[in-house]
């Protein structure tokens, strides 16, 4: 059975939001549980409902998407709309989906559609040890530099909304990059014990049910990943 999709709809002008509304109509994967004519109008619905993606049109009053997407709690994956195409760098400056601009047609619809697709799988795809990498380090992008990271060197890597913190035996750096996504990078030293946290097992001195120590750290586990940790 295929997953379904819980969508928001966010457009000022009522014929966005109905053209949007006629495209996901074509594709059964896609529920809408909220149109809405304004950020305001959404904010209590997004801040209390977990939904799977966002349609934002960027230019409306009182507060634009782009500001109000900054200032959710739980960002669901976004695609923006607009009709100004100035506005597509803000958008993939805020690690969108894509953007999408008006009138938009179904055949650009479906791209990005597939693109969201896309991502959802690679998320939500059971890891095993073949998918690891085999190189012994990694390059991430911090301090507006790319640096080399050795996997043995990594510590732990705490999540930090849009940015993660990895801590190292040298340095910690603080890299744009989401947790999900950094753990497709790392190799079978690595374990997600925590929606906010991946361990280098190799650090572990002790543990317990509820968490994890290495060294004089303690890193909570979560009851979704506990068998993570205990089948490693």
């Amino acid at each position: 059975m295929k997953k379904l999709y819980k969508c928001v709809i966010v457009d000022d002008e009522s014929l966005g939001r109905e053209l949007i509304a006629t495209h996901l109509s074509q594709l059964d994967q896609f529920e809408i549980v909220a149109s809405c004519s304004s950020a305001i109008e959404a904010s209590s619905y997004l801040n209390t409902q977990a939904i799977d993606l966002l349609f934002l049109d960027i230019e409306m009053p009182v507060l634009n998407g782009t500001d109000f997407y900054q200032s959710l709690n739980n960002k669901p994956k976004v695609i923006f709309t607009t009709a100004y195409r100035d506005y597509a760098v803000d958008g993939f400056e805020l690690n969108a989906v894509d953007y999408l601009l008006k009138p938009i047609v179904f055949s650009r619809f479906f791209k990005a559609i597939e693109k969201f697709l896309a991502l959802s799988l690679t998320e939500n795809k059971p890891h095993t040890i073949a998918d690891k990498p085999t190189s012994n380090y990694i390059f991430v992008r911090a301090d507006r530099k790319d640096v080399k990271l050795n996997y043995q060197d990594i510590i732990y890597v705490q999540s930090l909304k849009d940015y993660i913190k990895i801590f190292t035996t040298n340095k910690n750096h603080i890299v744009k990059e989401s947790i999900s996504a950094f753990s497709e990078r790392l190799n079978k030293d690595f374990i997600r014990v925590h929606r906010s946290y991946i361990i280098n097992y190799q650090y572990v001195t002790a543990m317990t049910t509820k968490d994890v120590e290495l060294g004089d750290t303690e890193i909570p586990i979560g009851d979704k990943y506990r068998d993570n940790i205990i089948n490693n």
